[in-house]
């Protein structure tokens, strides 16, 4: 016979389960590189679309290890019309490669490693990005806040999907260099 707390502990445990399968919790070892990984997401269409054109596909599905701040199609939308078909022709790769790096870091830094160096660093902590440039994270109502060399500011909504060569922290808006 199976005692009742036996049941209990399963029905609780399947919920449980249940739950941070919905809510992503349940994340098992990455099976996906970074492109990989973004390419499975119907909110990163547009930096898919991108990187590809950019020519980065080869390296951001290298060994890495990356930091991916990967701006959604919402972020996307945000810049002034025309901006992105602008970019995603081949005359201005230059520009769009510039774009795309500066969202990259050499590495794979947690939410919890950045938190941990934003507190270190007094509430603030710059970090150097693949195109050169600098971004400067805080935080803001507990959440990561990334600005941008223009003073533009990108949060983190979505944090720690992590890829084969690295890690994707989701944010809602573009940043740019200088």
């Amino acid at each position: 016979m199976i005692s009742p707390s036996k049941v209990l502990l399963s029905v609780a445990g399947a919920s449980l389960l249940s739950l941070a399968a919905a809510t992503g919790l349940a994340q098992m070892a990455p099976t996906k590189n970074i492109v990989e990984t973004a390419a499975g997401s119907p909110d990163h269409t547009t930096l898919v679309a991108a990187v590809k054109a950019a020519g980065l596909v080869d390296t951001l599905s290298g060994p890495g290890p990356f930091t991916v701040f990967a701006p959604t199609n919402a972020a996307f939308d945000k810049l002034p019309s025309g901006t992105v078909d602008t970019l995603l022709k081949p005359e201005n790769k230059a520009q769009l490669v510039k774009i795309l790096t500066y969202h990259v870091v050499s590495g794979k830094v947690s939410a919890a490693s950045l938190i941990k160096l934003i507190k270190k660093g007094g509430g603030k902590a710059t970090v150097k990005t693949v195109s050169g440039g600098t971004l400067t994270a805080s935080l803001k109502d507990g959440k990561v806040i990334l600005t941008d060399e223009k003073g533009g500011t990108a949060t983190v909504t979505t944090a720690n999907l992590n890829a084969t060569n690295g890690v994707i922290h989701v944010i809602d808006a573009v940043l740019l260099p200088n």
